[in-house]
């Protein structure tokens, strides 16, 4: 009893985590939580991924999706853009809009840093930074 006790305090203490958002100069941004809230500077939510990829903004309106595939959706189904494995961030029209980096660098097209999202699932940081605005 005491070992599922301590495996249900670790999993609270692990889900409440949160992956820091930064800008290109490092200052905070907001955050996004292991639960999939996005937060601003300020810790108001601002927006929610869900388990099955489905984006809400504050209110738990549905804004959009995340498919399997890396396909992002508006809220229509509407193809919007895309994420590659390996984190080449396109479009509708298959364009280079940035680059999510293994280490959580957030690029534009011309490869300038514009933030960092280290931690932050590829996908989740390519809605945040490219495709929806919490």
């Amino acid at each position: 009893m005491k070992k599922l006790i301590a495996i249900a305090f670790l999993g609270l203490a692990f889900s409440s985590q949160s992956q820091t958002i930064e800008s290109g100069s490092h200052s905070t941004t907001g955050y996004v939580k292991s639960d999939g809230t996005i937060e601003n500077s300020s810790h108001s939510a601002k927006g929610y991924i869900k388990n099955d990829g489905t984006i809400e903004n504050s209110s738990h309106s549905t804004i959009g999706y995340i498919k399997s595939d890396g396909t992002i959706e508006n809220g229509s189904h509407s193809t919007i853009g895309y994420v590659k494995n390996d984190g080449t961030v396109e479009n509708s029209s298959h364009s280079t809009v940035g680059y999510v980096k293994s280490d959580g660098t957030v690029e534009n097209s011309s490869h300038s840093t514009i933030g960092h999202a280290s931690g932050v699932k590829k996908e989740w940081a390519a809605v945040v930074f490219f495709f929806f605005k919490f």
